[in-house]
């Protein structure tokens, strides 16, 4: 009697220290079983936490009598300000920035041009379908979804394309202009200061402290806040880290994957709970045949859609390779790879849906309901399934004797020579033309590699000296 009356006094005191202590606690949890499961090649840390969540989700569903499963409520600003930017800044910050511009076409032809594809499919199979399987009542704004919310689509035509394509790239320049100019500034800032190896503290601080403000600014500025922070990433990775001592070195990237580490196990553990939301299941009002039906036609969209682009878009950019006479290509295994391992929602999906269809986390439309719950269940399904089985399909199609096969035969190929400047003033006219003809036949047979040698002596020459980070002994492509 006194204990449970103590807990009820510390509820009331305590509103929300409880939920969050629990909610770490579980979290706790969390880590503490992935780190005993990681040598377990089907399980990783999404699929972990979303198991917990289901279980702890469970457990306060029974304690609470069947009204609720969360400890926490959903709220946007709590995804897309605090958890989100940190995990998006990591990945800019920690990724291989020789592999990544070197495949950029590749990279931007599936971002871009793949988003595309696999979003008119989607969205068009589900207009088509949805009606036909008994689920009416969705706008055509809802179908397109909210990136595109403010355009007029009660009528399509070519200038309505024009217009979505048209805002699309200002998104994409302006937003990787700001997190360009973020990444600069923030370099320049610390080598000119010059801190010194007993102010690591500051170091670190500016450093978080600017690639959050550039996605804020981002999200101010109405822009993309993802690209932003994510191209600022990169920009200190290449400038701003050669600048810090010794000791902020050591700890600015283990600090970094640390954040994105905790931001990615708190959302899966959320959306672990979230799926046992009673009170949104309770309003969907369509029966368990129509609710699995409209289940696997999503799937399938989702299947269909990645697959439109990935294959066909792979045999673009090897055909591309084999005209600038390069030996990296996308083998089919490969792009069997790439289209699974793509066909994970995650997180974000289900924050888009609560942005989309709630208000603050609730909604009494059943529609909404339904969507909902929709999105939850392609999440789980997705990450469960699809990320279960995507270690053993990557053993089973490349095999490890393959991968060092083919690990060895990049290192040991010759490299390209591609030291042929524009102009020399130390030669003869003649010679200047040559050349001049030589390197632009490499800028159109092979434009990657050729940008990437004449960035690499502009960034030697001018980027490096005000910014900051050595001088490369080698131009190689």
């Amino acid at each position: 009697m006194v204990v449970s009356e103590y807990v009820r006094n510390l509820g009331s005191d305590h509103e929300q220290v409880v939920p969050v202590t629990v909610f770490v606690a579980v979290l706790c949890l969390c880590l503490v079983i992935g780190h005993l499961l990681e040598e377990n090649r089907c399980v990783n840390e999404s699929i972990i936490a979303i198991f917990i969540g289901c279980i702890a989700g469970t457990i306060i569903l029974l304690l609470s009598k069947g009204k609720s499963s969360h400890i926490l409520t959903f709220n946007e600003e709590l995804f897309f300000i605090y958890l989100l930017p940190p995990i998006i800044f990591n990945a800019g910050f920690q990724v291989k920035k020789k592999q990544f511009f070197q495949n950029f076409l590749t990279i931007m032809s599936f971002g871009v041009i793949g988003v595309f594809i696999a979003a008119i499919i989607i969205t068009a199979g589900s207009w088509w379908l949805f009606p036909k399987l008994g689920f009416v009542g969705l706008t055509a704004r809802d179908y397109v979804g909210w990136l595109v919310q403010k355009l007029d689509i009660s009528r399509i035509d070519s200038r309505t394309a024009l217009h979505v394509i048209g805002d699309f790239f200002y998104l994409f320049l302006a937003s990787t202009a700001l997190g360009i100019m973020a990444g600069l500034v923030t370099s320049y800032v610390l080598k000119t200061l010059t801190f010194g190896r007993h102010s690591s503290v500051r170091e670190i601080a500016l450093m978080i402290l600017m690639a959050y403000l550039s996605y804020i600014l981002a999200e101010l500025l109405q822009l993309s806040g993802i690209l932003t922070v994510f191209f600022c990433g990169i920009l200190m990775s290449h400038y701003a880290w050669h600048n810090l001592s010794e000791n902020s070195r050591i700890t600015t990237r283990h600090l970094f994957a640390t954040m994105s580490f905790i931001a990615e196990t708190f959302i899966f553990l959320f959306v672990g709970m979230d799926a046992l939301d009673i009170e949104m299941w309770r309003m969907t009002k369509l029966s368990f045949g129509t609710s699995m039906s409209i289940y696997s036609t999503l799937i399938l969209l989702v299947l269909l859609g990645r697959a439109a682009f990935v294959f066909p878009l792979s045999v673009l950019s090897n055909y591309m390779n084999r005209r600038a006479k390069r030996t990296s290509v996308i083998t089919f295994k490969h792009q069997i790879i790439i289209w699974w391992a793509g066909l994970m929602r995650g997180a974000v999906s289900i924050a888009l849906a609560f942005k989309q269809f709630t208000y603050s986390g609730v909604t009494s439309d059943p529609i909404n309901a339904t969507m909902i719950t929709n999105t939850i269940v392609i999440v789980l399904f997705s990450t469960l399934v699809f990320g279960f089985l995507t270690k053993p399909l990557i053993s089973y199609l490349i095999p490890h004797y393959e991968t060092i096969k083919i690990g060895h035969q990049e290192s040991s190929s010759p490299r390209e020579d591609l030291n042929t400047p524009l102009i020399s003033l130390e030669e003869p006219a003649t010679s200047n033309i040559t050349r001049a003809k030589d390197s632009l036949s490499m800028l159109i047979e092979r434009p990657v590699c050729t940008i990437h040698f004449y960035w690499r002596k502009f960034d030697d020459a001018y980027m490096r000296p005000i910014f900051g980070g050595p001088v490369t002994s080698q131009s190689e492509c």
